[in-house]
């Protein structure tokens, strides 16, 4: 199987690969960080692991030259471990604000509404129109909860982590629209939304980091 031709889909390719590996990088650093409570680690590492795993994915559907259709198989798994991905960043807020039970309960109940939700989407548009509205309320309650944490100095760490979504914010909306730029090699929206993703997830392990102290 050979690359793309287009620059921009090998860039976007290359910068998804480079997700993957800081993605491993802050799931490593995380997992040897000192914790209060584990759980809290794991439910983080979960999160940078699946999206280590859909940026992984993510590079070789844009990098590899295949059919659509194989393409189109690449990217299913891939947004369904990115709804899986939002509902984590949900919980880990809801850990962080009220403790581990309610944390629990949220990945218990919406991990499984997520799967059932983005599968019924494959068939009826109704259903996936729910599904990204169900995404963006659990990143808006996110943001909600770690910039009340922040303002009131409640976590250590959780600037960092308010500013990290704020970001991907940032980032989703350059992937949204039709921007695109040249640093030595040419970059379309989704490279650019993998540029900005990256600092952001750079922002997000180190406020982790923080808040893990025991």
């Amino acid at each position: 199987m050979t690359l793309v031709k287009s620059p921009t889909e090998l860039t976007t390719s290359a910068t998804d690969l480079l997700l993957a590996i800081e993605c491993l990088l802050i799931m490593i650093f995380l997992w040897q960080a000192p914790a209060f409570d584990r759980w809290r680690t794991y439910l983080w590492c979960s999160f940078f692991g699946l999206l280590a795993i859909s940026s992984f994915f993510g590079a070789l559907a844009h990098g590899l030259d295949m059919q659509a259709s194989r393409r189109e198989a690449f990217f299913g798994p891939i947004f369904l471990s990115l709804g899986v991905v939002v509902v984590l960043l949900a919980a880990g807020a809801l850990f962080d604000w009220s403790g581990r039970d309610m944390a629990k309960r949220l990945v218990w109940l919406a991990v499984p509404l997520s799967i059932i939700l983005f599968i019924s989407g494959r068939f009826f548009k109704s259903a996936l129109v729910i599904f990204i509205i169900y995404e963006a309320l659990a990143f808006l309650a996110a943001l909600a909860i770690y910039s009340f944490l922040a303002v009131t100095h409640k976590l250590d760490g959780s600037v960092f982590i308010s500013l990290a979504i704020l970001l991907s914010l940032v980032a989703a909306g350059a992937q949204a629209s039709p921007v695109s730029m040249k640093i030595h090699f040419p970059f379309d929206h989704n490279g650019i939304f993998h540029l900005i993703e990256m600092a952001a997830l750079a922002l997000l392990g180190w406020g982790l980091k923080i808040g893990m102290k025991p």
